[in-house]
């Protein structure tokens, strides 16, 4: 079985951000989204991988027998867009992303250029629903 790539790192978020991203309105958005998803989740940031900073974590395992660790959200601050991974595929987070703002849709995030794009109290509620959604079906750090 394939080893799980995306595991939490000891590298300090704030290191990478400084590092990595070198877009001056990309580094105010990373630095609010740190701000506000450890506010929702009630978990401080992590680095998951090389380039994911991430809030709690869960745990899932596939009927294919895969299993992992991942972060109950997250985002990365890629030099394209940011990439939020805070969407679980419910009727709820569908009726949410018509609200939501200007975003393109990927297989398992949302990619935004700027939070400004976006309406941040969706986003909120999109996270708490994520988080209410992995605690019912996975082993989740939100039971703790």
């Amino acid at each position: 079985m394939a080893k799980n790539k995306t595991n939490e790192t000891e590298i300090p978020v704030l290191d990478f951000i400084n590092s990595y991203v070198d877009n001056a309105q990309k580094k105010v958005d990373s630095l609010q989204l740190i701000e506000l998803m450890s506010k929702w989740s009630g978990f401080d940031p992590k680095m998951w991988g090389p380039t994911i900073i991430g809030f709690g974590s869960y745990h899932y395992k596939y009927a294919s027998g895969h299993e992992g660790d991942a972060p109950m959200i997250g985002f990365s601050p890629r030099k394209a867009a940011i990439s939020l991974y805070v969407f679980s595929q419910t009727e709820e987070q569908e009726r949410f992303l018509n609200d939501f703002g200007k975003f393109k849709m990927g297989k398992a995030c949302i990619y935004v250029k700027k939070l400004s794009d976006i309406n941040i109290e969706i986003l909120e509620k999109m996270c708490v629903s994520t988080i209410e959604y992995l605690n019912e079906h996975h082993e989740c750090a939100c039971r703790n």
